[in-house]
């Protein structure tokens, strides 16, 4: 089999062929499926064997000080034939991976032979192929939980016992220092704990991927960003808890620790630091420091590391086998994530090349994992990963008796925020034949605002009396987006038409419970708020392009931008991903475009990052490509468009202009381009208003299809499924 090893004299790094080791008794023999590279602890092991020997005794001073007693015992000669030898040998690398069992050894019960395990252990859970390990060294791995998530298991634990020794509270602030691998984990365990978090790192985008993993606020160390956000949340008190998950030589984290510490707080080492106290900073504050070992109890306890005596629940609860069951427990159940802490995924084959590209710098890098080859536990991550399918629903409706046409139309609002007030209002509230009836809202001054400001005959925050009264006509679902489901399937049920904005649903439960209310009302009057469609320049563009014969190529790329710290779209627990949530306007106005519905999805994403690539396919071998990045300067566009078929070209670039290109040869026509810029975007919000309103008012059809509706929100989380699954998403019409 191949191992990673390293002469720690020369700093030569290998991968080489060893025998397989025993299965001895107490243990199990592990096939890697994913190992994880320690940016932290193993860089610094490969950074130390490439010194000089002088470098390498500043560096260990603790290994200087043995060195110096076996010269007091042994004399000279015999040390360093001793030390040299020592140098001069393979050292192993690793100590976090996830696997297979291939066999099981005597004494050995709670799993068999192909069960998937995470290990730890810098001396069993190594970068080989098998490893063997025993006993209080692995945990099985919760159904659903991918083996590259399982792989953080060991940093994981680490990382979870550093928070122990803390013992945060509930409402509680926090600082962790230093970004890294072990940092972003502590700052995900203390928001899961419910304790708001200060991140101090000096790299920004460590910082912005502490914030948007649950840290409150990040800065540089060494500016008044940490310090400012500290007293914000503090009230000038000083943190509660501060974790040192640095390392280096500078002693500035001690003495930030004690800084922006409150009297009596608790100083949690982690990392490898500087610890040059400050006396009087923290005796003045008895300050509590603390020390995190590694996983947990049991480390370095060679009775319970290999011999596998466990320790008693009641006398210890948290032990290194338990610590890290917990985590993968709080991985399989979201409440940490790992995969934007991914950089990247390599082989296996590739790990002196992958090493030496983080030692120089060329790799910048949070987490890089190795794939092994062959390993069954994560066959959708081989390289020909298996296509999924997901069923879109089918829209089953028994049409209730036709609408009558009315003159004037009555409309309620279930919501009022800044979307509602700046792009929906100001277009109803001078609208001939619409009268605004009731606005609702969960507090009652925004509901007064917005009676005020656009002339609502009433203000309320009760939901039901408007669902229950029979003048309204329609209700507008313009709220946060996880209750937009639930409020369309109750508007549904009472009878009334329903415009809510995107999203329709965030998971396929919710989009079933929206359908199954059209079932049992049999009222399928329903608009989701997908504007871009119906904007001027881009209708006029599409009739100018003409129709199709032959397949087309489209490429949507949106410029989505950063969005300001505190935003409630961050809130991806309760709220979705920020693509989840505007997604369907981009693939709507794809489909539309190439008038079909998608057939299948493929989805990526860089590790660590929000930018997404998506490819969706259509029955006709159409394909449209949306990019959706978040990392693009301001001052570009936002949105451009390009649609490309039969010897012809559209574009429209952020709904400000618009052109159409023919082929030469093409009689009679020639390129188009929009006559004049208009006064402001279009994008088609007070266009699609008025189709919706004569829906209303005339009882004719929806201004789109529900199918149509169905297929965009499907096709929008099938996004999310391929982005976990690394593989295409096929979208089967249920029958």
């Amino acid at each position: 089999m191949k191992q990673v090893v390293q002469n720690y004299k020369s700093g030569e790094l290998a991968v080489l062929d060893v025998p397989v080791p025993g299965c001895k008794p107490g243990g199990v023999l592990v096939r890697s499926a994913y190992s994880l590279i320690s940016t932290g602890t193993e860089l610094m092991k490969v950074s130390e064997a490439g010194m000089s020997m002088l470098g390498k005794a500043r560096s260990r001073p603790d290994q200087v000080a043995k060195v110096m007693q076996s010269v007091a015992t042994n004399g000279v000669p015999a040390t360093y034939r001793k030390v040299m030898g020592k140098l001069d040998s393979y050292t192993p690398l690793g100590y976090s991976l996830c696997g297979v069992v291939e066999q099981v050894g005597a004494g050995i019960d709670d799993v068999k032979a192909g069960d998937v395990v995470a290990c730890a252990g810098n001396e069993h859970a190594l970068h080989a192929e098998l490893n063997w390990v025993p006993k209080n060294l692995y945990t099985p791995v919760p159904d659903g939980l991918a083996p590259r998530h399982a792989a953080f298991g060991t940093v994981g634990s680490i990382a979870l016992q550093g928070v122990r020794q803390g013992e945060p509270q509930l409402g509680e602030v926090a600082l962790v220092i230093g970004l890294g691998l072990i940092g972003q984990l502590v700052v995900q365990l203390l928001a899961a704990s419910g304790v708001r978090v200060v991140g101090a790192d000096p790299d920004p985008v460590r910082c912005e991927l502490a914030e948007r993993l649950g840290a409150a606020a990040c800065g540089d160390p060494a500016s008044a960003t940490v310090e400012a956000a500290v007293a914000e949340l503090t009230g000038g008190h000083g943190v509660d808890q501060v974790y040192l998950a640095a390392g280096g030589g500078s002693n500035q984290p001690v003495e930030l620790a004690a800084k922006l510490c409150r009297d009596r707080g608790r100083v949690v080492d982690i990392g490898k630091c500087r610890l040059d106290l400050p006396w009087n900073a923290y005796y003045e504050k008895e300050l509590d420091v603390r020390f995190s070992r590694s996983y947990g109890p049991g480390r370095y306890d060679p009775s319970y590391e290999l011999e596998g005596r466990d320790y008693p629940i009641g006398y210890v609860r948290w032990t290194e086998r338990r610590n890290l069951a917990c985590f993968l427990d709080l991985l399989a159940r979201g409440s940490v994530d790992v995969e934007p802490l991914i950089s990247r995924i390599a082989d296996f084959d590739d790990a002196v090349e992958t090493y030496q590209r983080l030692k120089d710098g060329e790799l910048k890098a949070v987490a890089v994992l190795f794939r092994y080859p062959e390993h069954p536990a994560e066959a959708e991550e081989a390289a020909e990963p298996a296509a999924v399918s997901v069923a879109v629903p089918a829209v089953k409706v028994q049409p209730g008796p036709a609408r009558l046409a009315k003159s004037r139309v009555r409309l309620a609002f279930i919501g009022a925020g800044n979307y509602a007030t700046s792009m929906l209002l100001p277009h109803l509230a001078q609208r001939e034949g619409v009268e605004l009836s009731t606005v609702v809202t969960t507090t009652a001054l925004s509901a007064a605002n917005a009676q005020r400001k656009f002339g609502f005959a009433e203000a309320t925050t009760d939901l039901d009396a408007v669902l229950g009264d029979k003048s309204v006509d329609a209700v507008f679902v313009v709220t946060r987006h996880s209750s937009h489901a639930e409020l369309t399937r109750k508007a549904l049920l009472a009878g009334k038409t329903v415009f809510v904005e995107k999203p329709l649903a965030l998971t396929e439960d919710e989009l079933a419970g929206v359908l199954a209310a059209v079932e049992e009302s049999g009222n399928d009057r329903l608009q989701v708020g997908f504007n871009r469609r119906f904007a001027p320049l881009l209708q006029e563009a599409r009739k100018r392009f003409g129709a199709r014969t032959g397949p087309a190529g489209l490429r949507y790329l949106v410029n989505a931008g950063r969005l300001d710290h505190g935003s409630w779209y961050l809130q991806q627990g309760s709220e979705g991903s920020r693509f989840l949530g505007e997604g369907g306007h981009f693939i709507d106005t794809a489909s539309w475009l190439l008038d079909a519905d998608p057939v299948s999805v493929y989805a990526t994403a860089p590790a660590g990052n929000e930018d997404l690539q998506i490819v969706l396919r259509y029955p006709d071998g159409s394909t449209a490509t949306i990019s959706y990045v978040t990392s693009g300067p301001s001052a570009f566009p936002k949105e451009t468009l390009d649609l490309i078929a039969d010897g012809r070209a559209l574009r429209l670039d952020d709904f400000v202009r618009a052109s159409v290109y023919f082929e030469k040869s093409t009689a009679g026509q020639k390129r188009w381009v929009s006559s004049r810029l208009p006064k402001a975007r279009d994008k088609g919000q007070n266009a699609e208003l008025a189709a919706f309103v004569k829906a209303v008012r005339t009882g004719g059809p929806m201004p789109v299809s529900l199918e149509s509706l169905v297929a965009t929100t499907a096709a929008t989380l099938a996004v999310q499924t391929g982005l976990a699954g690394g593989a295409p998403v096929t979208l089967a019409r249920a029958r």
